[in-house]
């Protein structure tokens, strides 16, 4: 195992890392450990596939008539 050693951690980050490892019932040094293996595990999102997939997917939902909401609305079912 290889070591590696922070430096300048602001104040509030420790602490929140602290909060964080005391909830998980981790040590400081396991929750950043799994902090980072999921994070770095995390697929990578390509945007452009991501917005393409949005756009495909939002064409599928049925189109809102704005008139029907608002007579809706008047109406007091919202």
């Amino acid at each position: 195992m290889l070591t590696l050693t922070l430096k300048n951690i602001p104040e509030d980050l420790h602490a929140m890392l602290k909060e964080s490892a005391e909830k998980n019932r981790r040590s400081l040094n396991s929750e950043i450990l799994a902090r980072l293996e999921r994070d770095l595990a995390a697929p990578t999102v390509d945007p452009k596939v991501h917005a393409r997939e949005l756009k495909a997917f939002t064409t599928r939902l049925p189109k809102v008539e704005h008139s029907r909401v608002s007579r809706y609305k008047r109406q007091g079912r919202a």
